[in-house]
């Protein structure tokens, strides 16, 4: 896989080169329109990565490549006029529409058909895999599908000494999987050998996480020892309260508009109140008030605490057209503002169902060690979940999140989240 990576990273460094080529053709270089130039290019490869232009799962088929490609330059060449708009001489029309034809249309075309070829090219790589497949069967046939049969089992062994030292005899695999930690230490000797003979030896959770994009609970239970440690050391960044405050004041701004139809229209359609104050959990397991926009009928939670699904009868007229495409949330761009919430992060839950998902759903605290946000991981790779089947692989994102935290992923996500309102996938 690590050959696939770098043919992605070269395809990426290609087109960056090649809009420069382009974009020099028409415009006479100065300093300002070569840095306008660079935001628009970085922007443009940003919103292709967030729409998964790169993903493993678009590179069959070019019709997923050209729509990812086209809606994610589409989005990045917006993103991009954030910061091109203050400059006093601006970079021409032609070099947008030029830049958009080539990000949107050609690369995808080179890209789809380069990478079939890299991966035909690829062998699969065969596993032994020290483990149960009855405990651990279903995560590694999710990775060898996402592998695109890149990632091969060879069989499970619950080893002794001798057995794994026969195994590796035979040489029929050509790397060692540990997918439990404690069987694995009765063999630890062996394992050391092998790696200093040059037979590679690997852990479950990398290939897991570098594969699936998120962290399963069971993978947990395997290795509680790692993800405790991990997870100890997840703290609040003041770079990311620097980004929230930067993106909340502007997005305040930008929205003042939006802000006073949406009021008038509540006003109209159902009266006062128009804010809906909502206990939630927030950092550290705190509890705050978030606030939204009222999409819901003045009693529709006079029973108690409910989920979004059974709330379906208690929609208002506008509330229906608020919430596929988030409308409803938009005030808690405030939340940011004070600190109680951070743009990227975990959903927040309220109190009464926090509870009930921490009993049946181990680790689930972990969401609690960064402050919730607006938008996540989870919503923007995962549907709305309704049952704890689906609550349990949407904590699986959030864990992957919280422990693999970076601008750059916050990135992702907040341009991820265009792609999640456009196709309104987990609006609730």
């Amino acid at each position: 896989m690590q050959r696939l990576r770098t043919s992605k990273y070269s395809l990426a460094l290609m087109y960056i080169i090649t809009l420069y080529i382009i974009q020099s053709t028409i415009v006479d270089w100065t300093p300002g329109l070569l840095f306008q130039a660079t935001i628009l290019n970085i922007a443009l490869l940003l919103g292709i990565y967030a729409f998964r232009g790169f993903d493993n799962s678009n590179l069959q088929s070019l019709n997923s490549s050209l729509v990812s490609y086209s809606i994610g330059s589409f989005i990045g060449a917006l993103f991009s006029l954030m910061f091109v708009a203050f400059f006093k001489t601006k970079l021409p029309k032609e070099i947008f529409i030029t830049s958009l034809a080539l990000s949107g249309i050609i690369f995808p075309i080179i890209s789809t058909y380069t990478m079939r070829k890299v991966l035909s090219l690829i062998p699969p790589k065969r596993y032994l895999i020290i483990g149960k497949e009855s405990e651990i069967g279903e995560i590694i046939r999710e990775v060898e599908k996402a592998s695109m049969g890149k990632v091969k089992v060879y069989g499970y062994m619950n080893p002794s000494s001798v057995a794994l030292e026969q195994a590796l005899s035979l040489s029929l695999f050509d790397s060692i999987l540990v997918a439990d930690q404690k069987l694995s230490r009765t063999v630890e000797f062996v394992l050391e050998n092998a790696h200093q003979k040059g037979k590679s030896v690997e852990f479950l959770p990398l290939i897991v996480e570098q594969t699936l994009k998120r962290i399963p609970i069971e993978l947990i239970d395997k290795f509680k020892e790692y993800y405790e440690i991990q997870f100890s050391s997840v703290r609040e960044t003041p770079s990311k309260r620097i980004l929230d405050l930067f993106i909340s004041i502007i997005a305040m701004i930008i929205l003042s508009p939006v802000y006073l139809v949406i009021y008038l229209s509540i006003l109209l359609d159902d009266g006062l109140p128009i804010i809906f104050k909502q206990m939630r959990v927030g950092l550290n397991g705190n509890n705050f008030i978030m606030h939204k926009f009222r999409s819901m009928k003045k009693d529709a939670e006079s029973t108690g605490a409910k989920y979004a699904t059974q709330q379906e009868n208690n929609v208002t007229k506008i509330g229906k057209l608020m919430r596929p495409i988030r409308l409803d949330e938009i005030p808690q761009f405030y939340d940011i503002l004070i600190g109680k919430m951070s743009f990227v992060g975990p959903r927040p839950e309220q109190p009464e169902f926090a509870k009930e998902l921490a009993e049946v759903l181990p680790y689930y605290n972990y969401r609690h060690k960064l402050k919730p946000g607006l938008t996540g991981w989870a919503q923007t790779n995962y549907k709305y979940a309704a049952t704890i089947e689906e609550q349990a692989k949407k904590l699986s994102y959030d864990l992957y999140y919280i422990k693999n935290r970076s601008l750059l992923l916050d990135l992702q996500i907040i341009l991820r989240t265009f792609e999640t309102v456009v196709f309104r996938k987990g609006a609730k």
